[in-house]
């Protein structure tokens, strides 16, 4: 999921430089939502209204991640954009303390820390080490502290509900896709929704981001969040920085110096420290 998220970065900008974020959210996560109709039958059960509205909280919490990220990465750099969303790494076990009542063990706060100095030499390679807090800085703490929650919510969802993961992934769909055209709504008032692109880049990269980004990841996120601890699913998504850079400087061109380099193989290696050491997720 990570690898496939790291792309996500690369496709939407080919995709949100054709079309306005709004509407992109809509048509995103609205063809996600049709293709995933046939799963809301995993809601046929006696507690259903209960089950639907612990996935719909998924979903609001989802939207507030995507509206932050959005938002956020147009009022800062890209560079410190990357490097405070990578902070859920290092959220995570404090919520996963918080909510799920699990204290982390020293081996997982030290490999959080340890991702956290990677993510920090990836992003500021070009920067100088110098960083500049605005309110884009700002809403992407934000996004990666809802980051945190959202795998942990997952996780005790799924013990009481005990959805299939493509059921709850279909209702997340259709919340964001309500929330994203009410705030279009909001934002864009009445204005007629602007004709769609024809070019092949632009179906492509959408074709990218609701079969794989959108439709497999989440998937493979609830799944994977309901059979694991929180702080080994939020430490495996720390590596999506250096997958987001490695397809950048193969597909986009992009150039990356041996600082960058360093800090992803840090997060790669704090990753499989962790999966390595088998840690069991609670009971």
């Amino acid at each position: 999921m990570a690898v496939i998220w790291g792309g996500s970065y690369s496709a939407a900008k080919i995709a949100t430089s054709q079309m306005p974020v709004l509407q992109f959210l809509v048509l995103r996560f609205g063809l996600t939502f049709l293709l995933l109709l046939p799963a809301l039958r995993g809601l046929a059960t006696t507690s259903w209204p209960a089950a639907l509205a612990g996935a719909s909280m998924l979903g609001a919490n989802l939207l507030a991640i995507f509206v932050c990220e959005t938002f956020g990465v147009s009022l800062t750099t890209a560079s410190n954009a990357a490097f405070l969303i990578s902070l859920c790494v290092a959220f995570t076990p404090l919520c996963e303390w918080w909510l799920l009542k699990t204290r982390p063990s020293l081996a997982v706060m030290a490999a959080a820390a340890l991702s956290l100095l990677g993510a920090g030499l990836l992003a500021f390679q070009h920067e100088g080490g110098s960083a500049r807090l605005a309110w884009g800085d700002g809403l992407m703490v934000l996004a990666a502290f809802l980051r945190g929650v959202m795998v942990c919510l997952t996780r005790r969802y799924g013990q009481r509900h005990m959805l299939p993961a493509l059921t709850v992934t279909a209702v997340q769909m259709g919340v964001m896709t309500l929330g994203s055209a009410i705030l279009m709504l909001a934002v864009h008032g009445s204005t007629a929704w602007p004709s769609l692109p024809r070019s092949v880049s632009f179906w492509s990269a959408m074709a990218f981001l609701v079969l794989l980004c959108t439709l497999f990841a989440f998937f493979v996120q609830n799944d994977a969040a309901s059979r694991t601890s929180p702080s080994r699913v939020a430490l495996l998504m720390g590596s999506e920085p250096l997958w987001g850079a490695l397809i950048a400087v193969l597909w986009m061109g992009e150039q990356m110096a041996l600082q960058g380099w360093i800090g992803g193989l840090l997060i790669v290696a704090s990753a499989g420290w962790v999966t390595r050491a088998g840690e069991k997720a609670p009971a």
